[in-house]
């Protein structure tokens, strides 16, 4: 069994990104311009966390300011009411940190869970999700990732978690679709940091997805 089963629209929007960035602060003053930072360098995947005060306010604004191309997602959805808040603000796509079947099979739209075993990832996959998340994926490793994906290549898999930009390479080389990576690329600029250096980490990201996919 292979994984060239097609993928939705915004699935596949994801995995050509390579990288979702997720943006998590403990407030969203910032991620609009973060945002449009991310964008120009090429991240074209976003996730904002629900944890960050003013969360939905920022993702229905960044779905109004950015182009159609981008994909913006909402991330810390554990609840129904998570995803109907999430998707009526304009969330194109759901992460969480944990699976439960029922919101991946009720989501209107793609639900991308949390996993970190064979079983719960079979599990999610079976589901209905298109992407499952590895979490947390800093201490599994990519070694983990390929020792998986050799019994179940069908499951598309995002690990999340302690994820740096010096290991985004050797994730897609152990099979990942994408990675979520957050304090690592998005620093301090989600609180006001340099946004020059947000760049520049930004480019060095997609130049590992670039140098993985080559």
């Amino acid at each position: 069994m292979t994984d060239e089963s097609p993928l939705d629209s915004v699935s596949a929007a994801v995995v050509r990104s390579g990288i979702v960035a997720i943006l998590r602060a403990p407030t969203a003053d910032y991620f609009a311009t973060v945002a449009n930072v991310l964008v120009d360098n090429g991240i074209t995947a976003l996730e904002v966390t629900l944890t960050s005060a003013g969360a939905l306010e920022a993702l229905a604004g960044l779905r109004r300011q950015l182009p159609a191309s981008v994909a913006v997602g909402a991330g810390t959805v554990l609840t129904s009411a998570d995803v109907k808040a999430a998707v009526d603000a304009g969330a194109e796509f759901l992460v969480s940190p944990v699976f439960d079947a029922e919101l991946v099979r009720n989501s209107p739209v793609p639900f991308i869970p949390g996993t970190s075993t064979p079983t719960e990832m079979y599990a999610a996959h079976q589901a209905g999700a298109a992407l499952v998340k590895l979490f947390p994926a800093a201490g599994l490793g990519p070694r983990f990732l390929r020792d998986v994906r050799a019994p179940l290549p069908q499951i598309r898999v995002m690990p999340t978690g302690g994820v740096k930009i010096e290991d985004i390479a050797d994730w897609l080389f152990a099979g990942a679709k994408a990675v979520g990576v957050g304090s690592p690329l998005v620093g301090d600029a989600v609180a006001g940091g340099s946004l020059t250096a947000l760049a520049a980490r930004a480019r060095h990201a997609v130049s590992a997805v670039s140098f993985a996919r080559s």
